[in-house]
């Protein structure tokens, strides 16, 4: 297993070094990672918690590391004595992965002394931040079959390195998948792997009707031949019909056929009666070929038969938005006496201006109908009512405010890490799978669908939107009062 300790950015360990030197090093401090709002995003899948905390729990400044940090020139010896020592020891609170979430909501927090929650943050974003891209990308696209067949991940060749599609593979089936093209991410995380033949394969025999006979003879009962070497209909679906019919007669049962080009609506219509006509009605059209949400979409909209789609570069690479966009943000400091002071980040954007303090988050659901409402960010130790109508205020359109009632409030963020020990079960990841699909099927289409999906509220509690206030309020009125005494 390689080492990933130094998996982060220099100014994670120039911070560091001078907190150690100013002594706040052990300072206990809160961060929260989420991610801010994009015109491409409505909702997002959590995803790679399991190896964010594998790299939190073990990293370890080895001999190495230490020699390549002495040479940087940078640090103290005191300094790296200590990093060589150094294990995270902290608190982790985090939604569980294939949770829906949405922007501006802490989807994990750590509360830990400053430089080991300083250090971990490129790391952590790193790994959450791709796959939830992934996940999410694989959720909107499995959507998009409507229920009509299988998504499988096929992106390993067009991955940006060996790490990206092992991880894009495993966050992909978390958003929904069914299988993936990628054996090694197979067998790390004991997923369904799937694959069929290349267009290589027919074209090394002397024919198309050789070629699909030798693939039949090697895999009778898993037969699914390419028939878009050549020519689709004139000459690839009439040869599979023929090495069908000998596979039938032989008392094997074949699996499909797969197009990878060409007008897929247009020839998935015509291979389907052909074969329907030949007496394989249960013959499987599989399609691939640059496929996405929107072609999906559009495919099954002009009546498309197809049972199984392999989609690779525009899920692995998550062609439309290429980066999540995720942030981690200091948000409270933990004073010796217990205390939790908040902090918060200004900024002329106001949708960069951050929630302060240690938080918690609730998913408020109708009791009648079970459907999402909103989501509730409230203080880590507030306590939410069910009873009686909650107010609810916007977290950057401060005037706004709504009123809930009639719901049940669910927390998201679960103990992860203790005192630096895991406390958290990780589910298969086909569980997490299952369950993000019945999260996912508490809202309402309006908030998932593809094009100008309602906004999900993501609300601040009465207690957290006074404190945000009150904080703008008094750092802009010392601001003001400063500039004034310069004049």
């Amino acid at each position: 297993m390689r080492n990933l300790t130094l998996l982060t950015d220099l100014y994670q360990l120039t911070m560091g070094y001078g907190f150690y030197r100013h002594k706040k090093h052990e300072e206990e401090v809160v961060f929260d990672l989420f991610f801010r709002k994009n015109a491409l995003i409505t909702y997002s899948i959590a995803a790679g918690l399991e190896q964010a905390m594998d790299y939190l729990l073990h990293w370890r400044f080895d001999d190495e590391d230490i020699a390549y940090l002495r040479g940087l020139k940078l640090f103290d010896e005191d300094f790296l004595d200590y990093l060589k020592n150094m294990r995270f020891t902290g608190d982790v609170y985090a939604v569980k992965e294939g949770t829906p979430v949405f922007p501006g909501e802490p989807i994990l927090t750590v509360k830990a002394p400053l430089i080991q929650a300083q250090f971990a943050e490129t790391a952590l974003l790193n790994i959450i931040n791709h796959q939830t891209l992934i996940a999410t990308k694989s959720s909107k696209i499995c959507r998009a079959t409507n229920g009509q067949g299988v998504v499988m991940e096929f992106g390993l060749r067009r991955a940006q390195a060996p790490d990206a599609g092992i991880y894009g593979a495993r966050a992909a089936i978390i958003g929904g998948c069914s299988s993936t093209s990628n054996v090694i991410a197979g067998q790390m995380f004991d997923v369904p792997v799937a694959g069929t033949m290349a267009h290589s394969w027919v074209m090394d025999y002397p024919t198309e009707y050789d070629a699909f006979r030798a693939y039949a003879n090697a895999y009778p009962d898993n037969c699914l031949l390419l028939v878009d070497t050549y020519d689709t209909l004139r000459s690839g679906v009439p040869n599979a019909i023929k090495v069908f019919k000998e596979l039938q007669a032989e008392g094997h049962k074949p699996k499909g056929i797969r197009l990878d080009s060409g007008d897929l609506a247009y020839l998935s219509k015509k291979a389907r009666k052909m074969m329907d006509d030949a007496g394989f009605p249960d013959a499987m059209i599989c399609v691939s070929g640059d496929l996405d949400e929107r072609s999906i979409n559009s495919l099954l909209q002009q009546g498309a038969k197809i049972d199984s789609w392999g989609v690779g570069t525009r899920l692995i690479t998550s062609e439309d938005l290429p980066a999540l966009g995720g942030v981690y943000k200091l948000a409270a400091v933990v004073e010796k006496d217990g205390t939790v002071t908040p902090k918060i980040k200004l900024s002329d954007n106001t949708a960069k201006i951050t929630n302060p303090a240690f938080k918690n988050l609730y998913r408020l659901y109708d009791k009648d109908n079970g459907m999402a409402i909103a989501d509730l960010i409230t203080l880590h130790n507030e306590k939410v009512v069910e009873d009686k109508p909650l107010t609810l205020f916007h977290p950057v359109e401060t005037w706004k405010e709504h009123e809930v009632e009639n719901f049940r409030a669910e927390p998201l963020l679960q103990t992860i890490v203790k005192g630096g020990k895991l406390v958290y079960e990780f589910p298969h990841i086909m569980e997490v799978q299952a369950y993000s699909k019945r999260e996912l099927s508490k809202f309402w289409e309006e908030y998932l669908r593809l094009d100008v999906p309602q906004v999900y509220k993501v609300d601040l509690s009465k207690k957290l939107h006074t404190l945000k206030i009150n904080m703008i309020g008094a750092i802009r009125k010392d601001a003001q009062e400063k500039s004034k005494g310069k004049k």
